[in-house]
Parts: structure tokens; sequence; C-alpha cells
């Protein structure tokens, strides 16, 4: 009779001890996803805010400040809704994998790579989605601008002659030809031009909308 006695005391301390143990995590567990903007009918949440602050972390070393990755997320907002409305085609699974490989190429080592994820706290599973995010929009940009971007020969030499040149004379180089680093130069021109005409588009498309911006930072 004892033993069944000192049994059930035990049983009964285990069962408050669990209990008391649960309680006193619930507070620390239970996590809060404020809204850091509302856009017309939808919202941005603060946890994004964190998340693309933590992916210019891995890809920049440090990130923008809360105003201006908030303006980041609007644009992207801007940018989705007019991509997912013309049923623009997702990347695929081999265009993601090779953008998450171009990224790691970006630092000077695999063990940079890892310490600088680390850093960022970003998994594995993150990162892939981010980059797929990301390719998303900038092929929808590239699609929607490139055509009315014209680069003529004047602007390639003068690319030329004031970014290649002494970009390989401050190395210790001798430059590539002109003819050798023409396409890439109208690229990175074709680039540009894209970037400036999403930037006014942008611009234009937010001045439209209806947004209000939650956070401390972000209200200034």
């Amino acid at each position: 009779m004892k033993r069944r006695i000192q049994h059930a005391t035990f049983l009964v301390a285990l069962v408050v001890g669990l209990a008391l143990s649960t309680a006193a995590r619930l507070p620390t567990q239970e996590v809060v996803d404020r809204i850091a903007a509302r856009v017309e009918n939808d919202v941005i949440l603060e946890s994004e805010l964190r998340t693309l602050s933590r992916y210019q972390t891995l890809v920049d070393g440090k990130p923008e400040s809360d105003a201006q990755i908030l303006d980041r997320l609007i644009d992207q907002w801007v940018v989705r809704m007019e991509a997912d409305a013309s049923n623009f085609p997702r990347p695929s699974d081999a265009e993601v994998q090779l953008g998450i490989e171009r990224l790691q190429k970006s630092f000077n080592s695999s063990e940079e790579y890892e310490a600088r994820k680390k850093q960022s706290g970003l998994s594995d599973v993150e990162i892939r989605n981010l980059v797929a995010s990301q390719l998303y929009l900038r092929s929808y940009l590239d699609s929607r601008f490139r055509a009315a971007v014209q680069v003529d020969a004047k602007a390639i030499e003068d690319f030329y002659q004031k970014a290649v040149v002494p970009r390989a004379q401050e190395r210790g180089q001798a430059p590539p030809s002109l003819e050798a680093a023409s396409d890439y130069i109208q690229e990175a021109l074709v680039q540009q031009g894209i970037s400036e005409q999403a930037d006014r588009w942008l611009k234009e498309s937010r001045a439209r909308l209806h947004v209000d911006k939650l956070t401390d930072e972000g209200a200034k």
C-alpha cells in the first residue's frame, strides 16, 4: 500500500512538473508576427522584413535600414502582383539551382559562404526560396523593359574608356580589347537601362497605391 501511495505521489509530481515546465515555456514560444505595412488590401509582415534583412546580410555582408528594406518589399509587391496577373512563368528548379550556385561562387570560398550563411541565420530552404523569388521578379522586369532599352556603339565605347580600362589599370592588368569586351558592356548597359526604367515605373505605380507603413522606422 505504501509503495502504491509513493508511486502515485511520484506520478502527480511528474505531471505537475511537466505542466509547470510547459507553462514556463509558453511565453517564449509564442511569436506574434506584426504587420509592417498595408498595401491596398494586402499586408507585408515584419517576418518578411527580417528575412530580407538576413538575405542582404548573406549577399552583401550587412543589411539596409528597416525603412529601406520595407520600401524594397513594397516594390517587390508591385512587381509580383503584375507578374502574377500576367501568368508570368516561375523559374524552373534548374534555374533556381543555377542561381544558388552563382550566389555561392560570388564568395572567395565555400568556407566563406558557409560562414556568411551562418551569420545570416538563413536555412538552405529559405535561401532557395529567396533566390527563386528574386529570379522571378528580375525575369519579369527583364521581359517587360528589355525591348525598350537601346544601346549604341558610342555608349559601348564610352563605357569601355571610362570603366573597363581604368578598372584594369587599377588592378595592374592589361584591359581587354573593345571588341572582346563589347558583348559584356552591352549587357551591362542594357541591365542599367532596365533598372532605370523599372525605377521610374515603380515610382509611378507606388504613387497610385494606398500604402500605410506601420513600423516605427518605416513610418518616418
